[in-house]
């Protein structure tokens, strides 16, 4: 019974040996041994160079329409015709919405006819005065006063400019290129003088409000590149510039800026947004950010050496939503031109054997 169970143990040891005898075992630089398959591992490779590296900083923002009018009319009166409805786009002098004019019609030509009354009695002045009527280049100014206050011809004059003025803007048109919000009337109800009768919102220009850190302020500066994406559409994305940098600090050590975004038609205001500030600084080493591994806590990058994944310290500098710079001084070995190793890399030790398969 002993010997049986001798034997049985004897076979399992055996078997787990003959298992682990198609792995090797490989010793990394820090002297921690790593089990590596015997294949090589794959990975995908890209020449380090110098190259333009964008410093990208990311914020929460809101917009708002770079111009925007409420419109009203000047007098009061029976809205015969809206021409336009919420969400069309019109141009400057376009019409949106018509008064009757049938009042204002008649008031205009007995303000012209008050006027013209008021011209004969002006004439009739300067006659009595020994003037000749139809030369009035030899009437003294205060004749001329005299005689313009004593005819009327002065406040004959305003009624008329004004009933003009109100007849011509019985009829409401677009100040600007834009699009219409805001409009609430119906057709033969009286319009108000007080209240709006829609908005004009101009979309060529959209403004971008958003805030930054008192800490941050050094990365940005006027003129500065900005990425807008709507968080309704993240698919989508707009540039733009900061336009504004307002030169206090809140409470909160927030810092407000404004950016002009070039969107056409395509943003409302109002709208949620995510801001990404891009500051160009100038030629660097950069790496992708998936090149770079943590090893015992360090930060390593693996490079193309005869074959074999090397591993190479370095500390990382600024960086954005792809890519790190690296800090020159602090690279173990780390410079222009090596092959450094992008993908495949998360199990790679030193000395590995690699198969390169594709290469940027």
């Amino acid at each position: 019974m002993k010997t049986c169970n001798y034997r049985y143990w004897l076979g399992m040891v055996l078997l787990v040996l003959t298992a682990c005898s198609g792995q090797k075992k490989e010793t990394d630089k820090e002297g921690v041994t790593t089990v590596l398959p015997e294949g090589k591992n794959e990975v995908t490779v890209m020449i380090l160079k110098r190259q333009t590296f964008n410093h990208e900083l990311v914020s929460n923002g809101k917009l708002s329409a770079g111009s925007k009018a409420d419109l009203r009319f000047e007098t009061s009166g029976v809205l015969v015709h809206i021409y336009v409805k919420n969400g069309d786009r019109v141009h400057r002098g376009q019409k949106l919405a018509e008064l009757d004019k049938f009042r204002l019609k008649n008031k205009t030509e007995q303000a012209k006819e008050s006027l013209n009354k008021a011209k004969l009695e002006l004439k009739d002045v300067l006659i009595g005065q020994g003037y000749a009527a139809d030369d009035s280049s030899k009437v003294s100014a205060d004749i001329m006063q005299l005689a313009r206050v004593k005819s009327g011809y002065d406040e004959s004059l305003f009624q008329y400019e004004l009933a003009k003025y109100e007849e011509e803007h019985a009829t409401l048109t677009a100040p600007f290129d834009g699009v219409v919000a805001n409009l609430f009337s119906k057709p033969y109800n009286m319009s108000s003088t007080t209240d709006a009768f829609c908005s004009v919102i101009g979309t060529q220009s959209i403004e971008a409000d958003f805030t930054v850190l008192e800490s941050e302020l050094p990365m940005i500066r006027m003129g500065d590149k900005v990425v807008v994406t709507p968080y309704a559409v993240p698919e989508t994305h707009y540039e733009g510039h900061i336009a504004e940098i307002n030169p206090l600090v809140d409470d909160k050590g927030m810092v407000q800026v404004k950016a002009l975004v070039n969107s056409g038609w395509k943003l409302f205001s109002g709208m949620n947004v995510r801001i990404n500030v891009h500051r160009s600084l100038g030629k660097q080493l950069v790496i992708p950010k998936n090149a770079v591994v943590l090893r015992s806590g360090n930060q390593v990058v693996f490079t193309l050496k005869k074959g074999k994944a090397c591993w190479n310290y370095v500390d990382t500098g600024l960086e954005n939503a792809e890519s790190y710079t690296v800090v020159e001084d602090a690279a173990d070995g780390l410079k222009e031109g090596d092959t450094v190793i992008v993908t495949g890399n998360v199990n790679l030790a030193h000395d590995a054997p690699v198969k390169v398969v594709s290469s940027k």
